[in-house]
């Protein structure tokens, strides 16, 4: 979802730099603003009770991250961490709601981008619960792919590293590595310059 950067700005927002690996938020904070990416990339992840980590998004320009918890009087239930160098626009949960409270139109905008991450988790959900790394990584294909208007095969260029694949579809980087392979065998995809075509 992009906010127009001018309207987030008149309402207050500031702009604030991140390091690569520095927490934008923590699980377990309070969250108190709408964050929005101006430049950078962007990890939202947990780490379980041996410290393995467990990547849920990754989120780059013009996205923001953590905003449906600001619905709800509840704690992050994950971190927010920077991947690459970030400038992120941050506006005070107050400020933001008083947007929304001003234009139906935006409220309706937030909404939608809303539905389409409860869509996103379902989805993945589903495909996680499958044992076949290949349905896995197919779902998590279609589902990138169906922003876009052109559906004819090798139209679409995952926009995603082979180990972020891995890390999203909960697969080790080496099984997803030998499953792109047998789909492109399987002319499922097709691979240009280490690029993913599907």
């Amino acid at each position: 979802m992009v906010i127009d950067e001018s309207i987030l700005q008149s309402a207050g927002a500031e702009i604030r730099e991140y390091k690569s690996t520095e927490n934008i938020f923590c699980e377990g904070d309070t969250p108190n603003y709408y964050y929005q990416i101006i430049s950078g990339e962007v990890k939202l992840n947990n780490y379980n009770e041996e410290g393995k980590e467990f990547i849920q998004n990754f989120l780059s320009e013009g996205q923001s991250c953590g905003e449906s918890i600001l619905f709800i009087e509840k704690p992050y239930p994950m971190n927010a961490e920077a991947v690459t160098d970030c400038s992120i626009l941050r506006l005070h949960k107050s400020a933001f709601f008083s947007l929304l409270n001003q234009s139906p139109k935006l409220c309706m905008e937030v909404s939608s981008f809303l539905s389409q991450r409860l869509y996103y988790k379902f989805v993945m959900m589903l495909n996680i619960s499958s044992q076949n790394p290949a349905i896995r990584l197919k779902g998590l294909m279609d589902y990138l792919k169906s922003f876009q208007d052109d559906e004819s095969p090798y139209s679409f260029m995952i926009p995603l590293t082979r180990q972020q694949m891995a890390s999203l579809t909960g697969l080790c980087v080496e099984t997803a590595i030998r499953t792109i392979k047998h789909m492109e065998k399987a002319k499922i995809v097709r691979i240009e310059n280490r690029k993913i075509l599907y």
